[in-house]
């Protein structure tokens, strides 16, 4: 009676690994984008949130709240419309971003946020300065931040070239009255009465 071994040849686990490194090579690019979108989908939604925390701190203590993007958050930060990173605050954050939350000492922080928190490779343009000051009726006071484009420092955006993008950017519109959303620049806007509102 001869004894069976079991397991797998050394050819059979070479064809197996050759299948699984096919595989992973094959789904890379699109891994690489999913990623990319990813970050971008994280830095917008942590700018909304932050621009909507404003907006209603504002309201709720019925005074003028600022949401502003900053250098970093040390104390050597200064305005920026190319950087992620924002303060939400009720006085100007100009060198002291990195103070405590406080409601009496300047600048009074409610909230911040670093450029490298889930967004590493996200970048932005904003329209309209660094800052958006709202008012204790939720509008926005005077000029302000109007638009803000968040990208991928890394890919092309669908919407800049239509070949070669292949990440989905966004867009975050605020308006006069203070509503801040986050659109879809690919999307084309509809003719109405269609509403589409992923469309900017």
């Amino acid at each position: 009676m001869r004894h069976l071994q079991r397991g797998f040849t050394l050819i059979e686990l070479m064809i197996g690994l050759a299948i699984v490194a096919l595989v992973l090579l094959l789904a890379l690019p699109s891994f690489t984008i999913f990623l990319q979108n990813a970050q971008i989908r994280n830095a917008a939604e942590s700018t909304l949130a932050g621009l909507n925390l404003a907006r209603t701190e504002a309201v709720r203590r019925n005074t003028p709240v600022r949401f502003q993007f900053v250098s970093d958050l040390t104390a050597t930060c200064a305005l920026s419309t190319t950087s992620l990173a924002w303060v939400v605050s009720r006085a100007d954050p100009t060198g002291a971003c990195n103070a405590a939350p406080s409601e009496t000492v300047a600048p009074q922080l409610i909230q911040a946020r670093s450029a490298t928190e889930g967004a590493k490779n996200a970048a932005v343009t904003v329209t309209g300065g660094s800052t958006a000051i709202f008012t204790g009726l939720g509008r926005l006071q005077g000029a302000g931040i109007t638009q803000i484009d968040i990208t991928n420092s890394t890919g092309v955006c669908r919407y800049v070239d239509t070949v070669n993008g292949k990440m989905r950017c966004l867009r975050i519109l605020v308006s006069t009255g203070g509503q801040a959303r986050m659109c879809d620049p690919q999307v084309a806007v509809p003719v109405p009465p269609v509403i589409d509102p992923r469309a900017c």
